[in-house]
């Protein structure tokens, strides 16, 4: 993230509303001073998640749970750092300035962009339910089982056959000439891109709209079925999951995702319940897409597909991508000639349920898809579909993944393991393998104890202030074994020092480091008990403390050990040993 002003990010935290930021998630009850509200990050049938109005921090008193309002986005949106800060500024309106801001960088802001936009949304939703032209659109919704209600939650609109509605109306309400030319609404004469189609609103992870999807209804109208926003400085179909703003806080929380084709399939599924579904926008499902639902820590994957030939292509690529990085992937058998939408319409939500319970697992649909439903297959055709499936298994990241699905493969074909060359393969070691991602086969003890540390310190230290001198007396950098979060301490400390706010949003937006940023992440992933904040950050610093002991004790014993010492080197070095050992450091009271 490019480095920003401290002024800038003052006047954000000047700006920042608690209340306003956590009302838009949760569903906050006034009670005197406070306000309550059933915790997002645990399940509780009474609200302990408390905020005060006008303060700038929350605390769940059933799970601990404990911060600010980036602290909140990071938690439970699984938002990185910089998304987060800019999210706010964006949302209490407030340009960032970059201390390294470049010329190229000049032009209509993101904020503006996504206003016009707002209102074209806004203009064709009108349009579609008071317009006279609007009224043939909303029967044919109407005859597709959408309703009055679904058409409000989701903004359906309607874009008029006289091109220049939308431009005069963005005018009137004072639209700069330069948002209205780059968000892709207009075509080169300045007339209405999506004119006589009805209007799906794109939006961002957090409802923002950043786009718009047109489907016509009268076969004259001109062009295809669809017709999407050409790419613009907010919309890249290739990385927009269609949806994700009304099912990210539900598949963050549950791990798991719905992924469709259409666009209607997405909100009718969001609309009977099933509120995490996505859908691709514009394009083939990809990668992109892919890891934007990975970023959200999705651990399964159902793929409810159209029951067609395309549909069954699209399950076996989408499928691959998720379980090359060990997510489980699921099939739900839709009906041939049925897609999600007219499934939901005509057998309902609990048929629906009853499909997902069913689904089968990704290897068993593979193999069934790629024999074709041949009921008996020649040695050479088995041959041919074990080979394939196995070496797309072999290419998957997560080695346990990889053993196990050559194994369920063997079952799936009815052939020895040995033929798929298992008793040769060996066992996956957790702890060898390396990646960019936190997951249980990457451990790094370093890490987890100085996030420990400094989670104490940032989390707690508002209310137990008492922590940082103590902090401050007994460690130093060269405590520190991970330079991100050397770096996040040597900041906290300084602005300790220099008497400037010390919370997620000051101390993040003074650093321009991925790492620092991505410790920043990992702090706010587990909770803290702050009625034991001194105890705990004690615990930490004495094992940062006797971890450098015993480093420097490991040190001198090398040493020892060399060969080309002296007989008085190696004595003193003695010496020096059962000096060190005899010291065993203790925590210090400030």
């Amino acid at each position: 993230m490019p480095l920003y002003t401290k002024e800038s990010i003052e006047t954000l935290r000047q700006r920042i509303d608690l209340v306003d930021v956590l009302s838009s998630h949760l569903d906050l009850k006034r009670s005197g001073a406070s306000f309550k509200a059933l915790c997002p990050f645990h399940e509780e049938k009474t609200p302990s998640f408390i905020v005060h109005k006008g303060d700038a921090h929350y605390h769940c008193f059933g799970c601990g749970a404990h911060g600010d309002a980036i602290a909140f986005l990071m938690g439970h949106l699984k938002m990185g750092f910089a998304q987060a800060v800019e999210t706010l500024a964006e949302r209490f309106q407030v340009a960032l300035e970059k201390t390294d801001a470049s010329e190229e960088e000049k032009g209509p802001s993101k904020a503006s962009l996504k206003n016009a936009l707002e209102h074209a949304a806004q203009l064709y939703h009108y349009l579609l339910l008071h317009s006279v032209e609007g009224q043939e659109a909303l029967h044919y919704l109407y005859a597709r089982g959408i309703n009055l209600a679904f058409i409000q939650r989701f903004q359906l609109g309607y874009a008029p056959k006289k091109g220049d509605v939308l431009y005069k109306f963005l005018q009137s309400e004072q639209i700069a000439e330069d948002s209205i030319e780059q968000v892709g609404l207009l075509n080169a004469k300045r007339r209405d891109f999506f004119a006589q189609r009805i209007m799906f609103p794109i939006r961002d992870g957090l409802g923002a709209v950043i786009g718009f999807s047109g489907r016509k209804f009268k076969e004259e109208t001109f062009g295809g079925k669809y017709i999407n926003t050409p790419e613009t400085p907010l919309f890249k179909k290739s990385r927009v999951l269609f949806g994700l703003s009304y099912s990210r806080a539900k598949i963050a929380k549950e791990r798991a995702a719905i992924i469709v084709e259409g666009q209607i399939d997405a909100l009718r599924l969001i609309f009977m319940g099933f509120d995490y579904t996505v859908a691709g926008q514009g394009t083939a499902f990809g990668q992109d897409h892919a890891r934007e639902l990975l970023h959200l820590g999705v651990s399964k994957v159902y793929l409810a597909l159209d029951g067609d030939e395309a549909g069954h292509e699209a399950a076996a690529k989408i499928g691959n991508l998720f379980l090359h990085d060990g997510v489980d992937v699921f099939i739900v058998s839709i009906p041939s000639g049925k897609d999600p939408d007219s499934l939901l319409l005509d057998k309902g939500p609990d048929y629906f349920s009853s499909l997902l319970q069913q689904s089968s697992d990704y290897l068993t649909f593979l193999f069934q898809h790629l024999s074709k439903g041949e009921k008996q297959l020649s040695p050479s055709r088995k041959n041919d579909i074990v080979k394939q499936m196995a070496d797309r298994i072999k290419t998957w990241q997560q080695p346990v993944m990889v053993h196990e699905s050559l194994k369920k493969l063997s079952e799936i074909a009815q052939i020895p393991e040995s033929t798929l060359g298992l008793e040769q393969m060996p066992l996956p070691d957790l702890f060898i393998r390396r990646s960019d991602k936190v997951q249980f086969d990457q451990v790094n003890p370093d890490r987890i104890l100085e996030t420990d540390f400094l989670r104490w310190l940032f989390l707690a230290s508002p209310h137990y202030p008492q922590i940082i001198p103590l902090s401050k007396k007994n460690i130093r950098d060269e405590h520190f074994r991970i330079l991100g979060a050397r770096k996040l301490y040597a900041e906290f400390m300084k602005a300790q020092e220099e008497n400037r706010p010390c919370d997620l949003l000051a101390i993040g937006g003074s650093l321009d480091g991925q790492e620092e940023q991505d410790l920043l992440s990992e702090i706010m992933q587990r909770k803290i008990n702050r009625q034991k904040a001194e105890e705990g950050c004690k615990e930490t610093i004495r094992k940062m403390l006797l971890r450098t002991w015993m480093e420097q004790r490991e040190s001198i014993r090398i040493k020892i050990h060399s060969t080309f010492l002296s007989d008085e080197e190696a004595l003193e070095l003695a010496k020096q040993f059962d000096t060190l050992k005899s010291q065993i450091p203790e925590v210090l009271d400030p």
